[in-house]
């Protein structure tokens, strides 16, 4: 295996804890896309969470229309989609909060000056630079290291499309065995997965009773390792580079 030399992190529940945040203002937006083409169903933020988590907003509504059988025209989803991005920093802005225990292990991989570190969402980048800098963790990664499926591609997607992991890969100049990702959903470490990234599975942002779950899933998925808190951090990446 490769050296490793660089680390890619989710946002989203794997740095800050952001998901649920997130979804409660995106819900509201959802709401109004179903509203507008008179389909009653609603949702709230943990039934989105359920349905659509790893996932940015454009590709939730792509999955949106397919599911309940609407189109969307061009313009009203770049319109729905700056309002939900709109909506969404401003609640990070004032709520969000930094993973249990992940700041002390970005202060040690940025003291031992060992790897690179970037971000690689599905999230919009302003939305992602929003809530690193809500929670100080910009001195950890420079805006340009910090990459978006939603707004660093010439042509927008959503994880699991394995696209933002490989330009990220490209933007560094390194191979995806090169790297590491760290991960909390099923779209996103497949997205990791499918780029050919070894993937640390985290699960410990989600409820106590969910985590056995998820822990299988991201196994199943593709991950090498799953934690369930940042301080098994170091242990779970030597255990990647001793494969």
């Amino acid at each position: 295996m490769p050296k490793i030399t660089h680390i890619l992190f989710d946002c989203d529940n794997t740095l800050v804890l952001s998901e649920d945040l997130a979804f409660e203002a995106c819900a509201e937006v959802a709401n109004e896309v179903l509203a507008a083409h008179n389909i009653p169903d609603r949702y709230t933020g943990p039934g989105l969470i359920t349905d659509f988590v790893g996932m940015n907003f454009r590709g939730m509504l792509k999955s949106l229309a397919t599911k309940f059988l609407f189109t969307i025209s061009p313009e009203d989803e770049e319109r729905y989609v700056k309002q939900e991005e709109d909506q969404v920093i401003d609640t990070l802005l004032r709520k969000a909060e930094p993973c249990v225990n992940c700041d002390p292990e970005l202060e040690k991989l940025a003291e031992s000056k060992k790897y690179g570190l970037a971000v690689v969402s599905s999230s919009a980048k302003r939305r992602v630079l929003a809530s690193v800098k809500k929670v100080g963790q910009d001195r950890f990664f420079a805006e340009d290291v910090v990459f978006s499926a939603a707004t660093s591609l010439k042509k927008p997607t959503s994880k699991p499309d394995p696209a933002i992991y490989l330009h990220a890969c490209e933007v560094l100049g390194k191979q995806p065995g090169e790297c590491v990702a760290v991960e909390d959903s099923k779209s996103g470490t497949l997205s990791a997965v499918r780029a050919g990234i070894p993937t640390i599975g985290y699960v410990g942002s989600y409820p106590e009773e969910k985590q056995e779950e998820m822990r299988k899933l991201l196994l199943d998925t593709g991950a090498k390792v799953v934690m369930s808190d940042w301080t098994e951090f170091q242990d779970m990446l030597a255990k990647i580079e001793a494969l």
